[in-house]
C-alpha cells in the first residue's frame, strides 16, 4: 500500500461527499489513476474536476499532476514489497482465540507499516531538533495518549533532557501555563480533537511555544494548528477495539522521534544512556532467586 492510499484512508471520514466519491474511486483504481486525464477520472467517478482537485489538496498535494507524480514513483518503489497484512478487523469478528490472536497481530502490523509510511523524515528531524535545543520539553496527552506521553517522558529522562509530564490534567495545565518560547510542547492525540489537548495547544500558542503534534493524518484542529506534525495511522475498526493498534502506532512514532533526538546528539545521549543503565544495575538480580515456600 502506498503512502497516498494510507493518507486517503485516514482522512476519508472528514472529506465532503464529492471528495469521498473521489477517494473511493481512487482506492479501487489506484494503478490506473496516473494514466488517465482528470476529465476522464471525473466522469468515471461521477464528480466534477474541481472535486478531484480538492481531494488532491486534502491529502497534501497541489493538484492531480502532483499526486500522479508521487503515485507513479511509489507504485514502482513498492512493486517488490510483500503483501500487506489483512485489513483491520474487530474483536467481534473473531470466531475463536486463534483468529483473535491473528487479528490483533494483523492490526498491529498494519498500524506500524502505515505509520512508517506517513512519517516524513524532514518533520521527524525538525521535531527532534526542537526537542534537542529546547530549554525544556513539555508533554501533553490524556487517556491512552497519556501512556504514550509517559513513555516519551521516560525515554527523554534517560538522555538527560529537562522534560515534564504528569497524567493529572491540572498539573499539565500548570506547566503549560508557564511555558516560554524557549520550550517545546509535544501534544499527543490520535483524533487531534481531544478537548484537553486542544486546551494545551491554545496555552502553547499564547506562550509562543513551538508545538509538535503526534496525531492521525486528518483535518483536525491539532493537525491544522501545530507547528510540526508527525502523522500516525491506525484506524480502529470500531470503538469496541479501543486504543489498541493506535497505541502501538503512537509508540512507533515516539520510538522514531526519540531515536532521532539521540542520533542528533549521539555522544552525549550515549553517555547518558550508559549512566542511566549503570544507575539501575544494583536493582537487578543475576538469575531467579529461590522462592520461599509458604506454609
Amino acid at each position: 500500500m502506498t503512502n497516498i492510499e494510507v493518507r486517503t484512508q485516514n482522512i476519508y471520514e472528514n472529506l465532503s461527499n464529492a471528495e469521498k466519491k473521489v477517494a473511493s474511486y481512487f482506492l479501487d483504481n489506484v494503478e490506473n489513476v496516473f494514466a488517465k486525464p482528470i476529465s476522464q477520472l471525473a466522469e468515471e467517478s461521477g464528480v466534477s474536476k474541481v472535486a478531484w482537485v480538492r481531494f488532491c489538496k486534502a491529502i497534501g498535494f497541489d493538484g492531480l499532476k502532483d499526486l500522479k507524480k508521487s503515485l507513479f514513483s511509489e507504485l514502482h518503489e513498492t512493486a517488490g514489497e510483500p503483501a500487506e497484512a489483512a485489513a483491520f478487523s474487530d474483536i467481534r469478528e473473531a470466531t475463536g482465540i486463534d483468529q483473535l490472536i491473528l487479528s490483533v497481530k494483523n492490526n498491529s502490523i498494519r498500524a506500524v507499516r502505515d505509520t512508517i509510511k506517513l512519517l516524513d523524515p524532514a518533520s521527524v528531524e525538525a521535531a527532534a531538533r526542537q526537542i534537542l535545543n529546547a530549554r525544556s520539553v513539555r508533554i501533553f496527552g490524556v487517556g491512552a495518549s497519556a501512556l504514550v506521553g509517559e513513555d516519551l517522558y521516560n525515554k527523554l529522562l534517560r538522555i538527560d533532557k529537562n522534560v515534564c509530564f504528569c497524567r493529572d490534567l491540572h498539573i499539565q495545565l500548570t506547566y503549560a501555563a508557564n511555558m516560554t518560547p524557549q520550550d517545546v510542547a509535544v501534544l499527543i492525540s490520535m483524533s487531534g480533537n481531544t478537548k484537553e489537548v486542544l486546551e494545551m495547544l491554545a496555552l502553547s500558542r499564547q506562550c509562543g511555544t513551538p508545538t509538535v503534534a503526534l496525531t492521525k493524518f486528518d483535518k483536525s484542529v491539532l493537525a491544522q494548528n501545530a507547528d510540526i506534525r508527525l502523522y500516525i495511522s491506525a484506524p480502529e475498526a470500531t470503538p469496541r477495539s479501543g486504543a489498541m493498534s493506535s497505541r502501538i502506532a503512537q509508540m512507533v512514532a515516539v520510538d522514531v522521534l526519540f531515536t532521532a533526538v539521540a542520533h542528533l546528539d549521539y555522544d552525549r545521549a550515549a553517555a547518558s544512556l550508559e549512566k542511566s543503565r549503570e544507575s539501575c544495575r544494583p536493582h537487578r538480580v543475576d538469575g531467579a532467586p529461590p522462592l520461599r515456600r509458604r506454609y
